[in-house]
């Protein structure tokens, strides 16, 4: 078979080649089209792994949220006394209150007011897994005192390069003054543009509608060894329906199909993947369907020398590949620059990873194939009784 396939004459590629312009114009099409796919994909993705980054850095095995919490920026709060009640279930070692909520801050570069996302957690207790933020445990408990995210999105490098030479910096939020006395990493994302952590008690005193006795997520720890689903049934047998109990990964999945069903975002990124198809669909289609009626003679007369159909789907078929695996190249190069671009520009994690890379070609191999395989109807009409 490969001895064949090395005496073969590259008819399809001779035929791309043969006119080079048409040939730039069609990889140029693949390769628009591969990059709208890249950038919805990337944004896709983007928007997933942005806006559950604190989801995936809470150090807790099952979580509690209020019934009516939707994702993190609409959340619900629930009683305390949930969280009371859970540590009567066997298996659990610990169940920690966390409170969230957007505020009203002074940019301290700026001074312009902007929302930030706020958590509040126990000092005493690590609740997330921040290095940088574990080791400022004993400095959130001061009164007004806060961490501030490195990666937030917005004008803050001046404030960022304060902190990192160990100088303290305080702003508004709430209209109390604060102290930032600590940098960590989260990231932005599509409900937030940057976060500070800070403890419970001092939560409270910048958010007074909030009630100690109100929690917005509560944070269950279990014994090593014990079954996490086993537990989760026995905490929502043991608790009110007012709270959904949700393992680690469900609170993960929870936030991410808000997003997915939910947010109209979701649904425009998946559009504009569809979108990005279809019109490579439609570009290669135009490039197949012009070189075939160029030389429909030549396909004539093909046919009339005892070649089969088949044969010449199949140069149009290898046209098709051609097109895809020679046009993908371009789309991922401008893609990755993009991606450095649209990352450095908004603080958003997107990265090119090696499925989404995979993805696109094969999608590009399909989309290529589509157009080959409409394109070659016109083969039907190659009859050399009616060429010639």
């Amino acid at each position: 078979m490969f001895q064949q396939l090395r005496r073969r004459t590259p008819l399809g590629w001779l035929q791309l080649s043969h006119e080079k312009s048409r040939l730039l114009v069609a990889l140029s099409g693949i390769a628009f089209a591969d990059l709208l796919m890249f950038m919805q994909l990337g944004f896709q993705a983007a928007l997933y792994d942005s806006n559950t980054q604190l989801h995936r850095s809470l150090q807790a095995d099952i979580i509690l949220i209020g019934s009516q919490t939707r994702n993190l920026q609409r959340i619900s709060t629930f009683s305390r006394r949930r969280l009371y009640q859970a540590m009567d279930v066997p298996g659990v070692k610990s169940a920690e209150a966390m409170y969230v909520s957007n505020m009203v801050w002074k940019n301290p570069q700026t001074r312009r007011d902007t929302e930030i996302l706020v958590i509040g957690i126990n000092p005493n207790k690590p609740a997330v897994d921040f290095p940088e933020v574990n080791q400022k445990l004993s400095e959130i408990k001061l009164p007004d005192t806060v961490l501030f995210d490195r990666a937030a999105r917005g004008d803050y490098q001046e404030t960022i390069a304060q902190l990192e030479q160990g100088q303290i910096v305080k702003t508004e939020l709430e209209r109390r003054t604060v102290t930032i006395n600590g940098l960590f990493r989260l990231g932005a994302s599509f409900g937030a543009d940057g976060t500070l952590i800070t403890s419970d008690q001092n939560f409270l005193r910048f958010f007074p509608r909030q009630q100690a006795a109100n929690v917005s997520v509560g944070l269950i720890q279990l014994q090593p060894g014990v079954n996490h689903q086993e537990v989760k049934a026995a905490l929502q047998a043991r608790l009110s329906q007012d709270v959904k109990v949700l393992t680690h990964r469900e609170f993960i999945e929870f936030e991410n199909n808000f997003w997915r069903t939910n947010s109209p975002i979701g649904f425009i990124f998946s559009i504009g993947v569809s979108m990005g198809f279809v019109v490579g669909v439609i570009i290669v289609y135009q490039v197949l369907s012009t070189d075939v009626n160029a030389h429909l003679r030549e396909y004539a007369t093909f046919k009339a020398i005892g070649y089969r159909h088949y044969y010449l789907l199949g140069v149009v078929f290898e046209e098709a590949l051609i097109l895809a695996l020679l046009g993908f190249l371009p789309g991922l190069a401008v893609s990755l620059g993009l991606y450095q671009l649209t990352r450095s520009a908004t603080n958003l994690p997107m990265y090119m990873t090696l499925m989404r890379a995979l993805q696109v070609l094969v999608l590009t191999i399909i989309m290529c194939t589509i157009s080959g395989a409409i394109a070659t109807r016109k083969l039907q009409a190659a009859d050399p009784a009616d060429m010639f």
